[in-house]
């Protein structure tokens, strides 16, 4: 009893900031709310529940936006382990509003399937909760719990389809290799806290500081870490999980998969390599070369031989995840460190407003053909021009051309490797830029019949395109040309994250 009671009176309270974790707790408010509304309406108001989501998103949007007007520009809580500053916020905005947009892809088309569409929200919620924690986690317990908040539902809803095979095969292959992939990057996580007697970020890079070496359980571990994230970021050799998930998924679920979903891999990575393995450049240097040449490189020749439209996207988000690693490679050279974090983090942007623009696309598409193939576009700007012109946009950008978003991600990703004024930068933006002419051979395969194949079947009736469609369109075409016509915008934002001094520090 003594012992506890000096145990009690050497406890302190943590330190919570609730106006730091506000964006968190309106979007738990709002997994609540759909929860208990769901149980007690009627089917037919089911369409509430899409409302209340997308209402949840923005509300939760509003203290974003007031933490980053705040004078305070960096809150930590939990001894360090939570910290929301510049880089957390931009990456939370990133995943709120690609949230939002999912959600207006999926009103109509949920209530078009047999689908439960309460749970389907619910679970949707639930991911995009992980993935604002994962922004701000600085911890490998809080990472992995983040990781797994975002997966787990991302699990479920990529076997939506319950009656559809190849909806199941997607959703059995995403958790199998998906449970793969976090068993090696846990395992990687236990060796660096074994070597740093640590979990906190910090701690295990002052480790590394302190002892003024690197042994061979540390490369261990970060090449285990790595190889985990590149399971969930699809970097080829871990990719053979995406085209068939991709494909079976449902496509609002494919979208939220391939931007929102992959995006979080991305920001678990940076945060590891900037905060916890800023010395272990000669370990992580040379493989993130290797998957980022790999990646874009594969994915790239295989998305020439597609004939599947979503299969071909996803072979392309495969070696547009290359492109987002490229600046990585050689963020531990002397020149290159914030330039590379500022690249990643404008590539995400831009990528995620053309991404989900195109599957906008696919999907008014879909819902007249009844085909994936990518034949089923021909013709399409003769009966529906806006969705032709709007098609090309996406695409084009997806390829770099100005004055679109997709030139101005690419030209600062090629800047960084520049900058390191290093023969491996050299090296891979060469690969790059090969890779850039590969690309436009199967996105011009699309425009090409968009443009100028006739209409398969003869059947030119007008696409009839749901509201929320229409405000998906809207927003990202408008992202899409605001990020290349003023390509500051889009700098800004990724200059803010560049500055924040919990990662770049």
């Amino acid at each position: 009893m003594q012992h506890l009671n000096i145990l009690a009176a050497q406890w302190v309270a943590p330190s919570i900031d609730y106006f730091g974790l506000a964006p968190e707790l309106v979007l738990a408010g709002g997994l609540c709310v759909v929860l208990l509304v769901d149980l007690f309406i009627d089917e037919r108001k089911k369409w509430l529940l899409s409302v209340i989501s997308s209402f949840t998103l923005l509300a939760a949007m509003v203290p974003v936006l007031m933490l980053g007007l705040s004078e305070t520009s960096v809150r930590s809580m939990f001894d360090g382990r939570y910290v929301v500053d510049n880089f957390s916020l931009v990456i939370k905005a990133l995943f709120l509003l690609a949230g939002y947009v999912v959600v207006l892809l999926s009103s109509s088309h949920i209530e078009q399937g047999e689908y439960w569409r309460g749970e389907y929200w619910f679970l949707l919620l639930s991911s995009l909760l992980g993935m604002l924690m994962m922004a701000s986690s600085r911890d490998l317990v809080s990472i992995f719990v983040a990781l797994e908040f975002l997966s787990i539902p991302a699990y479920m809803l990529a076997a939506w389809r319950k009656r559809d095979p190849k909806s199941n095969e997607a959703g059995v292959k995403y958790f199998m290799l998906g449970v793969f992939a976090s068993a090696v990057m846990l395992y990687g996580m236990s060796l660096m806290y074994g070597v740093a007697n640590s979990t906190l970020l910090s701690d295990i890079g002052a480790n590394v500081t302190a002892t003024g070496e690197f042994s061979a359980v540390h490369a261990l571990a970060v090449v285990f870490v790595i190889v985990g994230f590149a399971f969930k970021v699809s970097a080829v050799p871990f990719h053979t999980w995406a085209p068939d998930t991709y494909e079976g998924a449902p496509t609002p679920v494919t979208a939220f998969l391939s931007v929102a979903s992959k995006a979080a891999g991305f920001v678990a990575l940076v945060v590891l390599l900037y905060t916890a393995f800023p010395l272990a450049q000669d370990i992580w240097q040379p493989l993130i070369w290797v998957l980022s040449a790999l990646t874009m490189t594969v994915g790239n020749v295989l998305a020439l031989k597609q004939h599947n439209i979503v299969r071909m996207i996803a072979y392309s988000s495969i070696s547009q995840g290359g492109f987002v690693l490229m600046p990585l490679a050689v963020a531990g050279l002397s020149g290159s460190g914030t330039t590379a974090l500022r690249a990643v983090v404008l590539y995400m942007i831009v990528y995620a407003a053309t991404n989900l623009g195109v599957f906008a696309i696919i999907l008014a598409v879909s819902n007249k053909t009844r085909s994936g193939e990518i034949s089923s576009y021909g013709g399409l700007f003769s009966y529906a021009p806006t969705l032709g012109v709007l098609m090309t946009i996406f695409l084009a950008s997806l390829a770099g051309i100005p004055p679109l978003g997709g030139w101005i991600a690419k030209f600062v990703a090629f800047q960084s490797l520049i900058q390191s004024q290093s023969n491996w930068g050299y090296a891979l933006a060469l690969v790059g830029a090969v890779n850039s002419v590969i690309a436009f051979g199967y996105y011009g395969n699309v425009m090409r019949e968009i443009w100028m194949r006739p209409v398969p079947d003869g059947d030119v009736t007008t696409i009839s395109v749901p509201g929320s469609l229409r405000l998906g369109f809207a927003i990202t075409a408008g992202a899409t040309l605001l990020f290349g016509i003023l390509p500051g915008v889009g700098l800004h934002f990724a200059d803010l994250a560049e500055i924040a001094g919990a990662i770049t520090r």
